[in-house]
């Protein structure tokens, strides 16, 4: 008996559940940093991606991929195949050790990365979801001196800040013809950056807190081209936008064990924050039919949004990225043949500049992709990335950072019923 192709919609719909469940939870999430970095504007911008690309110096505009999501660049989506569902779920680790000229701290961090789907809608019409953070912050600031007013003396306080922005992105890709794809991406950018600073003054103990939230939306575009059969190139664009704010704040006071609420403001708008306009090209070919390399090129024009910071202002940021994977045999019946080697390098020239030295860093990538069966592209995706950021000078912190990332990405043939005799 033969049964007939037949679309199964329940793993979509329990995926897509799962993930807005999630929004709440990834939207305000702690513990992703401790970047002193993370201080500044929105917090650190998260580089790490999707599967992977995160061994390959999180390279990818142009990587042509039918197997796993790419969520680099929306185009790919018209990529996926009909009748696959693709999902990926990630976690990440992150070891942070940072010196200036006094003294070295150091911090470990744990959390989720991603949760992403992607599905074909029509022929050559793909779609996807993914919810990653944007940006992380987790700062910690001990014995900071502010001045009484109307007076000479001064008191010291701690401030600790938590929280980041999370990016809600929606991709459709199309195929234009076999070898042109084009495709469009909406971002739900939201979330709280939550600041504490507590003191004491005589003998009480004061505990101030503001809670800054931030949401907007922010459309991409993005281009894949087929140069060859072996050569793609691409392109992607994040049009600028701005996003709304408001805040709360709150003060308590405790004396001899009781807390006090002293002051609870209303919410109150703040200024926008501005987005950048964003561009990014890719070039990736397949050579020596094992290797696949990937270079891309990004230009954050930070400048034109005219923000700044007390100590620093906001300049143009350029980033380039180079990754290379290897597979001996991608049909083969033998594992070890199947088995995916990455590596990557990414530099950052930074779009803060803090007493005219502009806050750069790089990471080195390495990974690994371990298939997991037969009969379908499901991978478990392993990355390691070793980072710098910054330098010791002035008022300058030195940060070098291990990142340890496992993702899931898995390939389910569930919209169509197996066929038996």
């Amino acid at each position: 008996m033969q049964y007939m192709m037949k679309m199964n919609k329940l793993p979509f719909c329990a995926l897509f559940l799962t993930l807005l469940s999630a929004i709440p939870v990834l939207g305000q999430s702690e513990g992703l940093t401790s970047s002193p970095y993370s201080l500044y504007g929105l917090g650190v911008i998260n580089q790490t991606s999707i599967g992977r690309t995160n061994g390959m110096g999180y390279s990818g505009i142009a990587l042509k991929s039918d197997t796993e999501i790419n969520n680099l660049n929306p185009a790919n989506f018209a990529l996926t195949r009909q009748n696959s569902f693709f999902y990926d779920v990630g976690i990440r680790g992150k070891h942070n050790s940072y010196s200036n000229r006094i003294n070295d701290e150091a911090k470990t961090t744990f959390n989720f990365s991603n949760l992403a789907l992607a599905f074909r809608i029509v022929d050559k019409l793909g779609a996807g979801i993914a919810l990653v953070p944007y940006t992380d912050v987790g700062y910690t600031l001990v014995g900071v001196k502010t001045n009484i007013e109307g007076s000479e003396e001064s008191f010291e306080s701690n401030v600790n800040g938590l929280g980041g922005m999370s990016d809600l992105k929606f991709n459709l890709g199309y195929g234009i013809t076999d070898n042109l794809r084009f495709g469009a991406s909406f971002s739900i950018l939201f979330g709280k950056i939550e600041e504490e600073e507590s003191f004491q003054v005589y003998s009480s103990a004061l505990v101030s807190t503001e809670n800054t939230n931030y949401s907007g939306a922010r459309v991409g575009l993005g281009l894949q081209y087929d140069l060859t059969n072996k050569i793609t190139i691409g392109s992607t664009v994040q049009l600028p936008t701005s996003l709304k704010g408001n805040v709360r704040r709150s003060v308590i006071k405790s004396l001899d064990g009781v807390e006090i609420e002293v002051e609870e403001d209303e919410s109150d708008t703040v200024a926008d924050f501005n987005m950048p306009l964003e561009l990014g090209v890719g070039l990736s070919t397949n050579f020596l039919k094992s290797f696949t390399l990937n270079a891309d090129y990004k230009k954050n024009y930070w400048s034109d949004t005219g923000q700044t910071e007390n100590i620093g202002t906001y300049v143009d940021q350029d980033i380039y990225a180079v990754g290379l994977e290897f597979v001996r045999n991608t049909a083969s019946y033998k594992f070890n043949q199947r088995i995916r080697y990455r590596t990557g390098f990414n530099y950052d020239t930074g779009y803060l500049s803090i007493n005219d030295e502009k806050i750069d860093g790089y990471n080195f990538t390495a990974g690994i992709g371990l298939p997991i069966g037969r009969g379908n592209n499901s991978m478990l995706n392993l990355s390691y990335s070793y980072g710098s950021t910054g330098l010791i000078e002035n008022i300058l912190v030195k940060e070098n950072y291990h990142v340890l990332t496992l993702n899931l990405s898995l390939e389910d043939l569930w919209f169509k019923k197996r066929k038996t005799d």
